[in-house]
Parts: C-alpha cells; structure tokens; sequence
C-alpha cells in the first residue's frame, strides 16, 4: 500500500531522536514516538507500519497518526506531544473547605456528618453550585 505520509528526518532530528532513544531521555510516550520515527524514516531504515508496530508494541494506527503528526504538525510538535489548547478544567471543588465543613460540628438534629448531608451543607454554604455525595466521597477519602 502507499503511503500518504513519509517521513524524512533531516540530520539534526535524527541526531535528536536518537538521543531520546539512546538515553531514555524523557517520557516513555516520548521515546517510543522517537523509536517510530527512527524506523519510519525514508532516507533511513523504512520500515513498515506493521513491522514497526510490532517492533515496538504498539498499534500500526499508532505508526500512522505518528506519521500524520509529522508531516502536518512537525517535528517537535510530534515527538513532544500535542499541548492541550485549553488547560484542564479547573478543580471542581475547594477540597479544604469541605474538609473544614467535616470536622466541624454536624447539623443540629444529626449525631453524625452524613456524604449526602455534607454534600448539601457545601452547596448550602456555596463552595460548589452543585456537588453529588460520591464526589464528596472520593475528596474525603484522596484526603483521608
């Protein structure tokens, strides 16, 4: 099959990757896409997809994105990995005020702080306009 997308490394990106390869530099993402690049170079090794899946364990439509990624992104993009273009969402929830809100005294009427009862009061107190017991949970127990 041909091809839609050849790599072909000029002296100073091989010389990287084979830096990254050499010396484990990086993550282990980052050393596997230097190893695919490495064997998916046409003025080099040209391997194919299927055998530098295998090679290196991983999907030959891993090989191909790789391949894509290169030619349409570049090189340091494709070997660094795509930066996220908008950061994480933000923490959902102060976790040290729902901690604050359980060791304090429970409600009056209640002996015990309840997931489902504390999970109110923080919604109550407006820490979070909305928050299920079972988040509360996982803050406490991550906390705990």
């Amino acid at each position: 099959m041909q091809k839609k997308y050849i790599v072909r490394l000029s002296d100073s990106e091989r010389g990287v990757l084979e830096k990254v390869v050499k010396n484990f530099k990086g993550t282990s993402q980052k050393v596997r896409r230097a190893q695919v690049l490495l064997k998916a170079d046409a003025d080099g090794p040209a391997w194919t997809d299927s055998r530098i899946a295998e090679a290196f364990g991983c999907r030959r439509q891993t090989v191909e994105t790789l391949r894509q990624r290169f030619v349409e992104a570049g090189f340091s993009e494709t070997l660094e990995g795509k930066k996220r273009a908008t950061p994480p969402i933000e923490k959902l929830l102060d976790e040290a005020k729902i901690i604050a809100t359980r060791l304090g005294p429970p409600p009056p009427g209640y002996a015990n702080w309840t997931l489902r009862l504390l999970a109110r009061k923080v919604v109550e107190l407006e820490i979070v306009e909305t928050i299920s017991h079972e988040t509360v949970r996982r803050t406490l127990k991550k906390t705990g």
